[in-house]
């Protein structure tokens, strides 16, 4: 009786066993997923996050210890192992991430094969085990092993399965290729920077509108497979113009993008020091964002904004191009005057080339006055009436979560620029904050990320900012929170209230509890699950 009680127990465990390897795994390839399915990437935040010495790791590895001894025999232990198990599948199952995983085809081979994987492994042990035939037990055993490594067969299926993505992807691009081939006449737009360039696609697919059936990348599909689905799926007869924005994280993954789309025009909006850790210095950042500039044809058209030091110094010889900057500067064709903030928004003037357009707009912020400014000359340049251009400045919506303003039931300002941070950007924002005098000015942030060796010392200066700027602090997360504090106390005010608290729903508990109708309050970047 006992014996087939201990049965039962051990084909639970082994089915539980499985079910909490898919979970782990599936945890696995969301991570792998927001690396771009690249193992140096994987390993690295493998390494920076301490995922192999987690506690929920470290759970594993004794549960496999746990069943794998004698102790193991007892059917009230392995009931217990066999809760714990249960529990552990349960959270992971029911967790909410701020990216989830994405469950694409890819991802699918890729969970397909890490499974086969982990379950040949483990069958082969249970048979080998015991000549005799198939131990259940053991089969347990070694799906809870496989699960306290799983982050490695991840690596090994993901380069296991590369040459068969390779020839997938290039079936695709080859097919956007041929779609592209059959519109000769159609204008490709490329958009690339630092930071900018998504909102300043959403206002130049508003501004265009006005003369072309545009089709724009959506969301954050601006890597080469990004692209080419956009391509394969969302392109109509109809549409004459396209919109491309393109994205990197290594030198040469804008110029794969041109290489499928060919651009004719082309706007950098920014080199800053974004993606370092990838990329190492800012020299290698704009050596990248220019391979757009570097693949127009002799008879396309570029737009540089020369805000931008890394951007400005760059030597364009291959193509027209015209450089633009909020304020006159060296250089600069275009640049704005008359910058007027209100309540309904910003009016000002692009002014260059002997021409005057006056605009008005529901944005705030310099970044936007600088977006909206690079999307105004592509414009001019593919004949949009300035008229147009007026009517659909005016009517541009703010993107979400670029700073992105509105008014809380309560009387409460929300600025929510929480898609990513960078030091240009951080600062802006905190410049529109500093400039809402009606209450407490209040920023929640977890500090900016992928910065490589100066992130420390670009959060200190964010730190310092908002020393110079806030009423309140409220920092989240222990990843810059040291760095963060260390420029606060440089430059701290004595009216200023800090807090720091672990995660976002706190922060939003202590605001909540702060704030009062007519303070505002500016979100600043919000970190995905890849950083804690």
């Amino acid at each position: 009786m006992e014996i087939g009680l201990m049965f039962i127990v051990y084909v639970a465990i082994a089915v539980a066993a499985v079910v909490l390897y898919g979970a782990v795994v599936a945890k696995d390839l969301q991570m792998l997923q927001q690396n771009s399915y690249r193992n140096e990437r994987y390993v690295r935040w493998i390494k920076t996050s301490g995922d192999t010495m987690s506690p929920r790791r470290l759970f594993n590895v004794a549960l496999f210890l746990l069943l794998a001894s004698s102790l193991s025999l007892s059917i009230f232990v392995a009931g217990i192992a066999l809760v714990a198990m249960i529990v552990e599948c349960a959270v992971l199952i029911t967790r909410k991430s701020k990216k989830p995983l994405v469950f694409t085809k890819r991802v699918w081979r890729l969970f397909a094969t890490i499974n086969v994987l982990a379950w040949v492994m483990a069958a082969l042990v249970a048979f080998v085990s015991h000549g005799s035939g198939f131990r259940v037990d053991v089969f347990g055993q070694i799906m809870m092993l496989a699960t306290a490594v799983s982050s490695a067969i991840t690596l090994v299926a993901n380069w296991l399965l590369k040459p068969v993505e390779k020839s997938i992807n290039n079936r695709y691009v080859n097919d956007a290729r041929r779609i592209l081939a059959q519109k000769p006449d159609m204008i490709i737009v490329g958009i690339t920077g630092s930071y900018g360039k998504t909102s300043t696609k959403h206002y130049l697919n508003r501004i265009l509108s006005e003369k072309y059936s545009v089709l724009m990348t959506p969301g954050s599909y601006n890597t080469p497979m990004g692209v080419v689905r956009t391509v394969r799926e969302m392109l109509q007869p109809y549409n004459n113009l396209f919109i491309v924005e393109m994205g990197a994280k290594n030198i040469g993954d804008i110029r794969e993008i041109c290489d499928i789309v060919h651009p004719t025009y082309g706007i950098v909006t920014a080199v800053g020091e974004q993606h370092l850790e990838s990329f190492k210095t800012i020299e290698n950042v704009q050596r990248t964002k220019f391979e757009l500039i570097d693949a127009l044809p002799a008879d396309g058209y570029g737009v540089l904004n020369n805000d931008f030091p890394y951007v400005a110094n760059r030597k364009v010889e291959n193509v027209a191009v015209k450089r633009y900057s909020v304020k006159p500067a060296n250089g600069s064709d275009y640049h704005a005057e008359d910058i007027t903030y209100s309540a309904r928004g910003t009016s000002f003037k692009v002014v260059g080339e002997g021409k005057s357009l006056e605009l008005t707009t529901r944005l705030v912020g310099e970044c936007n006055i600088s977006n909206l400014m690079a999307a105004v000359i592509m414009a001019m340049r593919l004949g949009v009436p300035d008229q147009k251009i007026q009517y659909a400045v005016s009517k541009i919506e703010q993107v979400e979560h670029r700073l992105n303003v509105k008014r809380t039931p309560g009387g409460i300002t929300i600025i929510d620029d929480a898609f990513n941070s960078n030091p240009d950007g951080s600062r802006m924002a905190l410049d529109v904050l500093a400039g809402m005098t009606g209450g407490k000015r209040i920023v929640i942030t977890p500090g900016m990320i992928e910065l490589g060796s100066k992130q420390e010392h670009y959060n200190e200066i964010f730190g310092e900012h908002i020393a110079e700027t806030c009423d309140v602090a409220i920092i989240v997360g222990e990843y810059n929170r040291d760095a963060i504090m260390r420029g606060i106390e440089r430059k701290r005010q004595p009216k200023l209230e800090c807090h720091t608290v672990a995660t976002f729903a706190e922060a939003q508990s202590t605001m909540l509890r702060l704030a009062k109708p007519g303070d505002t309050v500016l979100y600043e970047n919000d970190l995905p699950d890849t950083f804690k």
